[in-house]
């Protein structure tokens, strides 16, 4: 695994728990971590129970007892290495979003289709896909349960750099994490809305905003906390807030929103499906529930269902707790390295597939455009393949 921060922390804690508690054709041991300070990263290594360190990702593909590279390092840094350990020979996990610009992700997809035809195999990391909340609605809507879908609404609201004094770390920085609000947790709605539905965006419309222009530079006493310490500032070069509406191929609407500044707000992901039969509404504030409006019931008893997704007979759900004993925002990460590790020992292709994580590139690229053109309308490619729409 290269990088042991927040997301190294999470993938840390899949890779330990997954073969305890999901019956798999396949099992992984934690043989090393990879982070610039040797330092930090024996502490991680430590920590988080790795067996080994470098401080250099290269080695990790000189290894001949490593056979999956999983990449958790900032957004600039994902092309370079995914490319690399693909020709490599080794299975690749790359946290979202795929790349910095489609082009990158481009040159990583082409990479994943010459090493998938030599059995090596890779995937992108929306872990939010494997919230069993999730899982379930995107069965409910393949099973026909809302009808024609007709319109899709997604918000991820956060707060964390409201205070303008918060340092100007990595995720705000273009040349770094490639946009902020927009790539970071945008991402995430638009996968998860366009897996649950089935379909892909056909185009969008957007605006973006910065709010703080310029923030203190990050010094060693304060880290990544609020209060930086240093009286010199940089430049923010990302969005602190995105919003766009958009219309799916099969003609349903949608609208989106992705903001740092919704104060109050820590992790918030809502998301709702209106069909012509019913809907489906999610809250990750209460990721065990799922409330389903079954339209086709008596006006007299109608209304939403409040489902408690807690069941075995729920996606991922056999495997842990009896019914009603609720599971957290790590067991995303579990479920997606179980899937990954099921894959690969059954010999089948991974989903999400890099090629779905160029679709969602292209889809903030858009975006993007969209907003630094006035908001005009930017049509999308379809990308063969994409998962999303299987």
């Amino acid at each position: 695994m290269i990088g042991y921060a927040f997301m190294g922390a999470a993938h840390s804690q899949a890779w330990r728990s997954a073969g305890h508690f999901f019956d798999l054709p396949a099992q992984a041991r934690m043989t090393a971590i990879c982070g610039r300070d040797r330092t930090a990263t024996e502490q991680a290594a430590a920590k988080l129970g790795w067996a080994s360190v470098e401080t250099d990702w290269r080695a990790l593909l000189e290894r001949d007892d490593i056979q999956i590279i999983d990449i958790c390092s900032p957004g600039d840094t994902h092309a370079e290495i995914a490319i690399a350990a693909l020709a490599a020979g080794k299975h690749v996990l790359c946290e979202k979003p795929l790349a910095n610009t489609v082009a990158e992700a481009e040159l990583m997809v082409a990479a994943a289709q010459q090493a998938r035809a030599q059995g090596v195999r890779s995937m992108v990391g929306f872990n939010y896909r494997r919230v069993p909340a999730i899982t379930l609605s995107r069965k409910l809507v393949a099973e026909g349960r809302l009808g024609e879908i007709r319109h899709v609404r997604a918000q991820y609201l956060q707060d964390w750099i409201i205070d303008p004094d918060f340092p100007l770390v990595w995720r705000l920085q273009a040349e770094r994490a490639g946009s902020g609000a927009l790539g970071d947790i945008g991402a995430h709605i638009v996968d998860a809305t366009q897996f649950i539905v089935g379909d892909q965006l056909a185009g969008v419309s957007g605006l973006t905003e910065t709010f703080v222009k310029e923030r203190p530079l990050p010094t060693a006493s304060s880290g990544l906390s609020a209060g930086a310490d240093s009286d010199i500032k940089g430049a923010v070069t990302v969005d602190d807030a995105a919003l766009f509406i958009g219309r799916f191929t099969g003609g349903a609407l949608g609208s989106f929103e992705a903001t740092r500044f919704a104060g109050g707000r820590k992790n918030a992901i809502r998301i709702e499906i209106n069909g012509s039969l019913g809907s489906l509404a999610f809250d990750f504030e209460a990721m065990n529930e799922l409330h389903l409006y079954d339209g086709t019931s008596s006006p007299e008893t109608g209304g939403f269902t409040r489902i408690l997704v807690t069941e075995p007979e729920h996606p991922y759900l056999k495997s842990w707790w009896p019914p009603g004993h609720l599971i957290g925002y790590e067991h995303s990460f579990t479920h997606e390295i179980a899937d990954l590790l099921a894959d690969l020992g059954n010999g089948v292709d991974p989903t999400p597939s890099f090629e779905d994580g160029l679709q969602v590139q292209q889809v903030l690229a858009a975006v993007a455009e969209s907003a630094a053109g006035g908001s005009r309308w930017q049509a999308l490619p379809l990308v063969a393949a994409a998962s999303s729409a299987a």
